[in-house]
């Protein structure tokens, strides 16, 4: 374990909640042998090992309402993409998913964690698709084995998904200018929409710190061509669904406008005996807007499954 704790580093030592400060930064070392420091949380225990994958232009924070009451369950294990929150954000890097499921998969050999369950959400859902891709078939030997998966709202198919304003001219050519003129009230503004429970201000200004940490606001455009990315691979991605045969359950707030109700219905259609679950007056992000109901849902579909058991401090084995 990297004993680099944040509340270590000259750079992160002064963090809106105290949340962050039980993290730490793992060296990651990319393919031209550059280290990149990767922000790492965890709810440290003996129980099955949950992966949380938050989304796009957020961070790992997406997860701390529900961390205390998933720690009951699991062992927990979060982290900032590069590009994201804490972590560091090159300019001269190509933001690919793969390299994001690269990063995973070195941190969790680097922990020891070869079992582990999924919860994902928008940006990490495809992530989550590509490690689903690598490891998903019980039958091969990959090193690692997902053991079950949800997924919130989030681009699973690109012929359903909408990118919102923003998106389209940051995925633009002109999306380095638009980056810079990118500010919180615009961010506010954004979120606004894509949310139907609307955000407290407050929450609102840790999540644009965040995005603006170690000068974020420089590489926004290159991280959102994600978008081209998931049409260039959208058969292997949509393929990983359909070919995993562990637990898998899609929660969405179907009053996102990005990815709302008729990705569910895509969903359903595209993946045999969907197990999908609508959250109404809900919008692109579940966890934020609605925690105890994405909880809820997220409980039951572990206990169905039986990785959990009804007593909140014992693990069925």
């Amino acid at each position: 374990m990297p004993n680099n704790n944040i509340n270590g580093s000259n750079t992160h030592n002064q963090w809106p909640t105290k949340w962050h400060q039980t993290g730490f930064f793992y060296p990651f070392i990319d393919e031209k042998g550059i280290q990149r420091q990767i922000y790492i949380n965890q709810a440290k225990s003996d129980k099955p090992c949950l992966l949380l994958i938050h989304g796009f232009p957020t961070s790992s924070y997406d997860w701390h309402q529900l961390w205390f009451h998933l720690s009951k369950h699991f062992n927990l294990l979060t982290l900032d993409l590069l590009g994201y929150g804490l972590s560091d954000k090159p300019c001269d890097i190509n933001y690919s998913f793969a390299l994001q499921a690269d990063i995973i998969e070195a941190v969790l050999a680097h922990l020891g964690i070869q079992h582990f369950h999924i919860i994902a959400h928008d940006y990490g859902d495809t992530v989550a698709q590509e490690l689903l891709a690598r490891h998903g078939e019980a039958c091969v030997d990959s090193g690692f084995t997902i053991d079950s998966t949800i997924l919130l709202n989030g681009g699973l198919f690109p012929e359903t998904t909408q990118p919102i304003l923003i998106q389209r001219l940051l995925l633009s050519p002109l999306g380095f200018v638009i980056a810079k003129m990118f500010s919180f009230k615009k961010f506010k503004q954004n979120f606004d929409f894509i949310c139907y429970q609307p955000l407290a201000v407050a929450e609102l200004a840790i999540h644009w710190q965040l995005i603006t940490q170690n000068q974020g606001i420089k590489v926004i455009h290159k991280i959102i061509q994600y978008i081209r990315e998931r049409k260039l691979h959208r058969e292997r991605w949509v393929g990983a669904l359909q070919q995993y045969k562990m637990p898998l359950r899609f929660i969405n707030g179907i009053c996102d406008p990005v990815s709302g109700q008729d990705t569910l219905i895509r969903f359903e259609q595209l993946i045999e005996q969907a197990d999908t679950v609508a959250l109404v007056e809900t919008g692109h992000y579940p966890q934020l807007e609605k925690p105890k109901a994405v909880l809820q849902h997220c409980i039951s579909f572990w206990l169905q499954h039986k990785i959990i058991s009804e007593n909140n401090d014992k693990l069925v084995t």
